[in-house]
């Protein structure tokens, strides 16, 4: 579909939304379908339910029902089933930032911003978001189609006891790779016994982290233009570079990165100095740590000229409302949204989960505010968005994030020689191109 055919869909839409009369208040008797993917180890369904409790009893009309669908693939996977089959599917759901070009091409959801036009409020609601964390709500045309909720960065994670021991500062994070590796050097013990770093690449999805490495090195792998994918660029071949280096050459983490869900407990085990995850895992992290952990901005690239090489991406799900629910279901959406992105919610969401605030005034409200008074980790990852990037999307996201994580994984496992990796992103990068070019 071409970019002129787009902007008729969403113009389209918006003249459905516009005729149908919709209404901010919802009509009573209403049933919200809320499908929520449960991605990292914390008390989150009942967190969700809390918040479905606290939602119903001021809006006795509204019901919401909370539907926990898994991983985020899982979430995707069973909404898509489920629209394609002729079933009713969410009325609202959690999905990735990066499933917004896909959603918005198939005619899944329909635009936040139809909500947002008719608050009172609508600026001051938006200003009071996180920039970095909008890079992903909105279209190539500016249209907000998703509200930020279940935000994160990837942060890195340090064990302070373990420092002390090696006669590092645990006070100072590594701030550039050279740093890391030093660091991560002191740290190692041989035979596996301890690793000075784990960066959990290993396996279907190393794309996220990864991005860590290129935006360090100077290029992250797609921008505003959803046409654009930079695979194969020289910082792409650095960055991989460095990413696997750290295993093969310096030898301060496993050959081939570590699995994703084994990390924090490795970490939380004592058997690796320093890891890389999702901000998302911190109060998981400090509620059964039995060390003191410090927390620090990602120093995945080399220094610069302020002696930093930091590099990140954002992560973590956003709320949409679905094209498949009637007016009324959407307006009760829409009041979900509201009350799960507002201040006070988010606040709590923050202190009980590790996830970002996405309201800047939620960390000024408690419990967040108290909570990073007691322990200032809470906000690392909120002070390293100033020099996060958006995180990965394009047109046929889907397909595209497919072959970035294949090849990734087959030259970061070894499966596929460094020697080759020019080669191969070559190869990957000219399927990108073949997807886009309809696009262009």
């Amino acid at each position: 579909m071409s970019s002129a055919a787009r902007r008729f869909v969403l113009l389209a839409v918006c003249a459905v939304l516009a005729l149908s009369g919709f209404s901010t208040l919802a009509q009573d008797g209403v049933t919200v379908n809320f499908y929520y993917p449960t991605a990292v180890d914390a008390p989150i369904n009942e967190i969700i339910q809390g918040y479905a409790d606290q939602f119903m009893a001021a809006n006795p009309g509204i019901t919401i029902n909370p539907v926990y669908t898994g991983t985020y693939t899982q979430t995707r996977d069973t909404i898509n089933t489920e629209l394609q089959g002729g079933g009713a599917g969410p009325t609202v759901a959690v999905m990735l930032t990066t499933d917004l070009y896909s959603f918005i091409e198939e005619g899944s959801i329909v635009p936040a911003q139809q909500f947002i036009d008719q608050m009172e409020d609508a600026d001051a609601f938006m200003a009071d978001f996180f920039p970095a964390l909008l890079l992903n709500s909105v279209d190539e045309e500016g249209t907000i189609w998703s509200v930020p909720f279940q935000r994160s960065t990837p942060i890195l994670f340090y064990n302070k006891d373990l420092f002390r021991e090696a006669g590092l500062d645990p006070e100072t994070a590594p701030k550039n790779l050279d740093e890391l590796i030093a660091a991560a050097q002191a740290l190692t013990l041989p035979n596996g016994e301890r690793w000075g770093l784990m960066v959990p690449v290993q396996g279907g999805f190393p794309i996220w982290l990864f991005q860590s490495f290129a935006i360090a090195a100077g290029r992250n792998l797609s921008d505003a233009d959803p046409t654009n994918v930079y695979l194969n660029e020289p910082e792409s071949l650095a960055a991989l570079t460095d990413l696997i280096e750290l295993g093969t050459v310096d030898g301060v983490m496993p050959a081939g990165g570590s699995v994703w869900g084994d990390t924090p407990t490795a970490f939380l085990a004592g058997q690796a100095g320093m890891i890389y995850h999702t901000t998302g895992s911190l109060t998981n992290i400090l509620n059964n740590a039995t060390f003191e952990v410090g927390v620090g901005f990602l120093p995945s690239g080399p220094a610069g000229e302020d002696g930093t090489g930091y590099g990140s991406p954002t992560g973590g799900g956003n709320l949409y409302v679905f094209a498949n629910a009637t007016p009324e279901e959407q307006a009760a959406a829409w009041q979900w949204i509201e009350f799960l992105a507002s201040p006070e919610i988010q606040s709590d969401w923050g202190m009980k989960t590790g996830y970002i605030a996405s309201r800047v005034s939620a960390w000024e409200l408690d419990p967040l505010a108290a909570r990073v008074a007691e322990f200032p980790q809470y906000g690392v990852a909120r002070d390293q968005l100033a020099i996060a990037e958006r995180e990965f999307t394009s047109y046929r996201a889907i397909d595209i994030q497919n072959i970035i994580n294949s090849t990734l994984s087959s030259l970061i496992s070894g499966s596929v020689p460094l020697a080759d990796a020019q080669a191969t992103l070559d190869a990957a990068q000219a399927q990108i191109d073949a997807l886009l070019a309809e696009y262009k």
